[in-house]
């Protein structure tokens, strides 16, 4: 499509980068953009170069937070002897829009996949056995894809911790 300025044509471009973002969308957001109050859109802006520029990853969990410690493992009306491993934050973010798991959570941040060279060593793993001895958890909620490479990082991550007084056990699946 043909634009009559470069300035929509890049904010199209832009726009249309993003994960299901079409041109006719981004066009649209574009058009939408310039409707806007000039002190709205600057804030809008804004909120997005806050966020790439000031958000933390939680040295506990490894989820994204404000502060080094994310408000989930800050929270003390959390269960810390409750711990759900999850993949990714946004595994974590739909565990929590139910609001019915009240326990913390460890982001591994993927899955044990060989053939796309992702080991252990790519993952947050390493420091789950340190936390279970340091935080006296006494169960572990394995919230991971049934896919192959899902039971390849649960069966590790179970044989990594068997010496370790804490009880395993995944979510039901169907």
């Amino acid at each position: 499509m043909k634009y009559s300025s470069q300035l929509i044509e890049k904010a199209v471009e832009s726009f249309s980068s993003l994960p299901g973002i079409g041109k006719k969308t981004a066009l649209r957001l574009a058009l939408h953009l310039l409707n806007k109050d000039p002190d709205w859109v600057q804030s809008f802006s804004d909120s997005f170069t806050r966020l790439r520029n000031e958000l933390k990853e939680c040295a506990e969990c490894h989820n994204l937070g404000d502060d080094e410690i994310c408000a989930i493992c800050a929270d003390k009306r959390r269960d810390n002897g409750l711990l759900c491993i999850v993949e990714t934050i946004r595994d974590l973010m739909a565990i929590e829009e139910t609001g019915h798991f009240q326990g913390v959570y460890h982001v591994v941040g993927g899955l044990i996949s060989p053939i796309d060279g992702i080991g252990p060593d790519q993952l947050h793993i390493d420091d789950l056995a340190r936390r279970i001895e340091e935080k006296g958890i006494r169960e572990i909620v394995l919230a991971i894809s049934p896919n192959i490479e899902g039971e390849t990082t649960m069966f590790y991550i179970a044989k990594r911790l068997q010496h370790l007084p804490v009880r395993i056990s995944t979510i039901s699946r169907g």
